[in-house]
């Protein structure tokens, strides 16, 4: 089972505006506890190898020695949402330290105003 700062590879589906699209690495940011109920969706923050991105407020750049991914990645905590548990690779590339999750979550809170 995945758990909370899974690196996942999620299939985003076909472009949509500003949306993440094609199959691409997100974090999973919902709570293990939540991830063992039935709830069909997993929510998670998309990841993208455009290291430009990082400087956007509250998104997080993830190394790829913590990631478990090819290149740095950056959180683009603006684009969190809930994904279908049927688009989500059930066995994770890695796994985010505890210090960038808390990065992370400061992030989305900034984001989110929450």
């Amino acid at each position: 089972m995945i758990a909370r700062g899974d690196v996942v590879w999620v299939d985003f589906g076909l472009p949509r505006g500003s949306e993440p699209v094609k199959i691409r690495p997100a974090v999973v940011l919902q709570e293990d506890w939540l991830l063992a109920t039935a709830i069909e969706t997993v929510l998670v923050v998309p990841l993208t190898s455009n290291v430009g991105l990082e400087p956007f407020p509250g998104n997080v750049l993830v190394p790829r020695d913590v990631s478990g991914l090819e290149k740095d990645s950056v959180a683009v905590v603006s684009q969190l949402g809930p994904v279908s548990r049927e688009f989500l690779d059930p066995y994770p590339a890695g796994h985010v330290p505890a210090f960038l999750m808390k990065r992370i979550s400061s992030g989305i809170r900034l984001a989110t105003g929450v």
